[in-house]
């Protein structure tokens, strides 16, 4: 996050009245005592403080009091306050902060590259485009807004610039790890395999720690058929940081060693919270049909909506599946592992319980036969082993109730040889994820208690311009 803290001259000097409600927002953040003597300036350096420590409630109220009860707030307060509103999800009260700031001043270069992260995680790419174009006008020599045009550019599928735009921001700072693991990652889609090599190279040169460009430079070892040296970089990097989940969960993948039944906590934290942001928008250009496939089942199995099932979204995410499943619910209640995701959710006012939890354990935990339906889109295929899932989804399901999922499918074809064994019925493929095959799902299913009542091929989403194929199931709890 791009943040411009202001000198004590800039910010205006709210009337008295302000000043109590900003003291008192002040005093219930630090939990110190209340004033009237409090400066604003001062306020605003608390607030964005307290908003790079996380501790965006306490933030919020802050920036809230300062802008006052008018709106008519300082363009600093207005810009961070909007970037927070963005991090909890509610995108579009952002937008309309961001830009009353800029109308405000709009001089600070940074702010308009902020505009344009948030509206290229919301998949608006030409508004995006005249953002980082006008923070590259006040500020040409910022490598950090080329990198940004450069991810523009590739969404937009205007690849030579897209390289442009990077090579640019490493001519300008030949240190700058993102740009290189960028580029590189942008040559391999373009047919470049070896170039992209040497860009990762660059990268791990200039940042040996840099996260990013070991698991692009794996993947690329691994889509190149060199697998031994994909296992090599994650093995390297697991030594180097031998708590690292994500590490461990791609050497697993491309070694077929110590295959975990599931996804570790921390893998799936670590990699969704990252994502949350622009999960959504990434989701729309891959033609992402999960959730209305889930919903689309839910209706051929109980009719019409009728608002009167108790349903649990499992593995919820960003809350794409909450507004089709709300017309068919009584109560809908949402869990998910990765609180960024829970953040994305909770704006679209669709969900009467959001929890954090592991799904498993959150289902053993929950309350014998309490809900008619549990729905879960693209979240089992972070897991392996699906029985202990299946169980206690049959035992938190009533009597006649219902079941309902998506799951990536086992593709030789699509994939090419695998490490693992597929006899498990499941393989960790490097990506990160996992594929089942289809008869190995039904009898965990019938073991399970769970009868198969649907069993579809599905196209599930595009990735690498390749479809991905999954099975979209719906089983009745007996």
């Amino acid at each position: 996050m791009n943040r411009r803290a202001p000198p004590a001259a800039f910010v205006r000097r709210p009337p008295q009245g302000m000043k109590a409600a900003v003291a008192a927002a002040a005093a219930q953040a630090t939990a110190g005592p209340p004033t009237l003597e409090v400066d604003p300036a001062q306020a605003l350096h608390l607030a964005i403080g307290l908003h790079r420590e996380g501790r965006l409630d306490a933030a919020e109220r802050i920036y809230r009091a300062l802008a006052g009860s008018g709106g008519e707030g300082d363009a600093n307060v207005l810009h961070f306050l909007g970037m927070l509103l963005h991090q909890r999800g509610r995108s579009d009260e952002a937008l309309a902060l961001m830009r009353r700031s800029i109308a405000a001043d709009p001089t600070v270069a940074d702010w308009h590259s902020n505009l344009g992260n948030v509206l290229l995680e919301r998949a608006r790419l030409d508004e995006a485009a005249e953002a980082y174009e006008e923070a590259l006008r006040l500020a040409p020599e910022r490598p950090a807004f080329h990198n940004n045009l450069g991810v523009l550019r590739r969404e937009q599928g205007r690849f030579p610039e897209a390289q442009q735009a990077y090579r640019r921001a490493i001519e300008l700072a030949p240190g700058h790890s993102d740009a290189y693991a960028n580029c590189g990652n942008l040559l391999l889609a373009m047919g470049q395999p070896e170039q992209a090599l040497a860009m990762f190279f660059e990268a791990l040169v200039r940042a040996p720690h840099h996260a990013k460009t070991k698991r692009l430079l794996g993947m690329a070892y691994f889509n190149l058929g060199r697998l031994e040296e994909a296992v090599a970089v994650y093995r390297a990097w697991l030594a180097e940081e031998p708590g690292n989940a994500e590490a461990a969960h791609h050497l697993a993948a491309c070694s077929g060693e110590q295959v975990p039944e599931r996804a570790a906590d921390g893998y799936v934290e670590q990699v969704f919270d990252g994502f949350a942001g622009s999960f959504d928008a990434k989701l729309a250009m891959l033609h992402y049909r999960a959730p209305s496939l889930v919903a689309g089942q839910l209706a051929a199995c109980v009719g019409a909506p009728r608002a009167a099932l108790d349903i649990l979204d499992a593995g919820c995410g960003t809350g794409l599946c909450g507004p089709l499943l709300a017309p068919f619910a009584r109560t809908l209640e949402g869990v998910d592992l990765s609180a960024g995701m829970l953040a994305r959710a909770e704006p679209r006012q669709v969900y009467h319980r959001l929890v954090k939890a592991e799904l498993t354990a959150f289902l053993q935990q929950s309350e014998a036969a309490s809900r008619d339906v549990i729905v879960s889109a693209d979240t089992l295929c972070y897991f392996g082993r699906l029985a202990p899932v299946f169980e206690a989804a049959r035992v938190a399901l009533r009597p006649g109730g219902w079941l309902i999922f998506t799951l990536e499918a086992v593709d030789p074809d699509l994939h090419g040889p695998l490490p693992g064994d597929p006899s498990d019925g499941f393989i960790l493929n490097p990506h990160g994820r996992y594929s089942h095959d289809g008869a190995a799902v039904r009898a965990d299913l019938e073991a399970a208690g769970l009868e198969p009542v649907a069993f579809d091929s599905v196209h599930l989403r595009n990735e690498n311009a390749r479809p991905v194929q999954g099975w979209l199931v719906a089983a009745r709890r007996r």
